[in-house]
């Protein structure tokens, strides 16, 4: 019994006994450091360091991106994207039962399973009975100044007068020779007037540009509705100044005259005019020279 305490004195006394840890230089043998240790205090030491490194292993794994490095760990972009794909397959089963209730219910109607739906008509009727004799007639105050209003709009209605036909003085878009002129027979409803690049191209009358773009057979086109149901048409300019919906004066420039197009032998005005959804010759409208 004797030998118990003595061995557990011994444990202690080798817990607690010092050692000597020196640090030499091995060629001068020169004592750089030196530690005095016991077996406690190296056990100490490193239970304090190990429970350090697993609080910082545990607190990288928890609280930084690094844990998506460690297999089992899934990224957070990985989680929301997760996250977001699962209300959207919600959303879209909830769409999609919706639509099989359509389907079924529009399925039942063709092929006459839907009874026909019975109605007391004569409650129907008997709701939408009224007394005539208690409904005022008279107009107010307020309805018989829009009246008013409107019957003095329609007797200076613009609209009358824009109806009637007026006289109409053409100006010329340009001035040059007439290279090919109007023939109904080879249907050339225009007149080709011969010009230098980049001349100006003028209105012919005030109007509204209803047309003006690019096309692969006369080039830059532009086309103008005038009063009176005229509409001229001006085409392989090699610029465009105006745009569709433009107001234009007479004799302003709109466009610069080219020869662009597939359908042209060098720089000049196709000129167009038309009345009435029908081509006029326009050199009994306007004087090129």
């Amino acid at each position: 019994m004797a030998k118990k305490p003595q061995n557990k004195g011994k444990f202690r006394q080798k817990l607690i006994h010092k050692y000597r840890l020196v640090v030499l230089n091995e060629d001068t043998f020169e004592e750089k450091l030196s530690f005095k240790l016991t077996r406690l205090n190296v056990f100490i030491l490193g239970s304090v360091f190990s429970i350090v490194l697993i609080v910082g292993t545990i607190f990288l794994i928890a609280f930084t991106p690094l844990r998506e490095y460690i297999p089992g760990y899934s990224s957070i972009q990985l989680k929301k994207d997760a996250t977001k794909l699962v209300y959207k397959a919600d959303s879209l089963q909830q769409v999609l039962e919706v639509n099989n209730l359509y389907i079924q219910k529009v399925r039942a109607l063709l092929t006459g399973e839907i009874s026909e739906v019975l109605f007391d008509k004569d409650s129907v009727l008997q709701a939408v009975q009224y007394d005539k004799d208690t409904i005022n007639l008279e107009p107010s105050q307020v309805d018989l100044e829009f009246r008013q209003e409107i019957e003095s709009t329609d007797r200076y209605s613009i609209f009358d007068e824009a109806t009637k036909d007026v006289d109409i003085v053409f100006f010329a878009p340009v001035v040059g020779t007439i290279s090919n002129g109007y023939n109904l027979e080879k249907k050339h409803f225009a007149v080709d007037i011969a010009v230098e690049m980049g001349t100006p191209v003028k209105s012919v009358a005030d109007g509204t540009v209803i047309f003006a773009e690019w096309t692969a057979e006369t080039g830059n086109v532009i086309i103008v509705k005038h009063a009176s149901g005229f509409i001229s048409i001006y085409k392989h300019n090699s610029a465009l100044h105006k745009h569709q919906g433009d107001l234009v004066k007479s004799g302003e420039v709109i466009a610069s005259a080219g020869n662009s197009g597939e359908y042209t032998t060098g720089p000049h005005l196709h000129f167009e005019l038309w009345n009435e959804g029908y081509p006029v010759d326009p050199t009994n409208y306007i004087d090129f020279e």
